[in-house]
This record gives structure tokens, sequence and C-alpha cells, in this order.
């Protein structure tokens, strides 16, 4: 298992990326790289947008079992994510249609405070 905290701002979505490029790297995970990276982007930016309040962070958890890796967004924001179902020409609001068409299994874990958002990838 491997965590990694970041603050609230849109920078941190490429340094949540390289995080996962290098974790998976050092497990000697090749396999759905990109599939992870898409989606802890869009559950990254997710948080940043919805779930992160001011002044507060996210993290990111990344675990390995066996042949599933499970990423994990961890937020302090109310609600529950949902699948949205926005018009094509609508800005936003396809993150969690794409991480259901991409991951193998997500979904959504109360914590105190917050939420965590977690998808799994078998490779």
């Amino acid at each position: 298992m491997r965590e990694r905290f970041y603050p609230r701002s849109r920078h941190t979505v490429g340094s949540a990326r390289q995080f996962v490029t290098e974790t998976l790297d050092v497990w000697g995970v090749t396999s759905r790289l990109d599939d992870v990276l898409l989606c802890v982007s869009e559950l990254a930016t997710n948080a940043l947008l919805h779930g992160v309040p001011p002044g507060r962070g996210y993290r990111v958890w990344l675990l390995r079992f066996g042949d599933v890796v499970r990423a994990e967004v961890h937020d302090s924001g109310d609600g529950r994510p949902r699948v949205g179902r926005r018009g094509a020409q609508a800005p936003g609001g396809r993150g969690l249609v794409l991480v259901d068409a991409v991951a193998d299994r997500w979904g959504v874990l109360p914590r105190v405070p917050g939420k965590t958002v977690w998808c799994e990838f078998e490779v």
C-alpha cells in the first residue's frame, strides 16, 4: 500500500498521476496503466470540484492484492458521487461515466469526515 496527500489545488492532479505511475512501476505493474491513470485523474478532479472544502486536501491510496490494483481517493466533502447523464455538449460531468466504463469495479464508502471513492483493476 502507498498513499499520498494533496492540498486543494487543480495542479495536484498531475502530481497524483505521477504518483500512480511511479507506484505501478515500483510494483512492476505494466498493464492497465492508462486505465488507472485516467480513473485517478477523474476521481482526484471530482474530489477537488465537489469534495474538498477550502483549507483541506485529498488523499490518494494505491493498494495491490495479487492481480488487483485498487485506487482510492479520500476527501472530506459531503454527498455521494453518482454517474451523471449529461448531454454530449455539456461541459464536464462525465468523470464517473469514464470510471464506470474503464474500471473493473468501483464504488463509494463513507468515512468521517467525507467519503472514499475507489476503483479496481485486474492486472
